[in-house]
């Protein structure tokens, strides 16, 4: 496997709930490098950009008044797989199909406040980064626990 990034957010009930380390511990125990990261008050052009790609779906109006709200702990994560395995760790979009053990599966109830997104692909991950953050804004690093990791 190639490394690679993705984009993870805690969202305003998840930064409200104080939820912010829970989530980073938890990448951190799979092993992944945080590229960056910062505590966000975001424009309602940043999210309405992020979340383009549902425009004219019912429940945009709510998501857009929801994640606006803020505040938003945006995160670049780096690792092997770290897209997939991401998408793992946070678990199903709806709580309810989350499985425990999973960052929705433990900490959420209504899909509605699901605490946190993950980029879904490649794609998504490039594009959310660069709109999240500025390229002096990541760091490219080695965690002193690499060799225990990945041979």
């Amino acid at each position: 496997m190639a490394i690679e990034r993705t984009f993870v957010a805690v969202k305003p009930d998840g930064v409200r709930r104080g939820l912010i380390s829970e989530v980073m511990k938890r990448y951190q125990n799979r092993g992944y490098v945080l590229c960056g990261a910062k505590l966000v008050m975001p424009s309602d052009a940043l999210v309405r950009e992020h979340y383009k790609e549902h425009e004219g779906k019912p429940f945009l109006p709510g998501l857009l008044a929801y994640v606006g709200e803020g505040p938003v702990f945006a995160m670049a994560w780096e690792g092997e797989n770290v897209i997939d395995q991401s998408r793992k760790l946070i678990g199903a979009t709806k709580p309810g199909d989350a499985e425990l053990g999973t960052i929705r599966g433990d900490f959420a109830q209504v899909m509605e406040r699901n605490i946190v997104h993950s980029s879904d692909s490649k794609e998504s991950a490039e594009r959310e980064i660069n709109l999240w953050f500025k390229p002096e804004e990541l760091c490219k690093y080695n965690i002193a626990a690499s060799p225990f990791i990945r041979a």
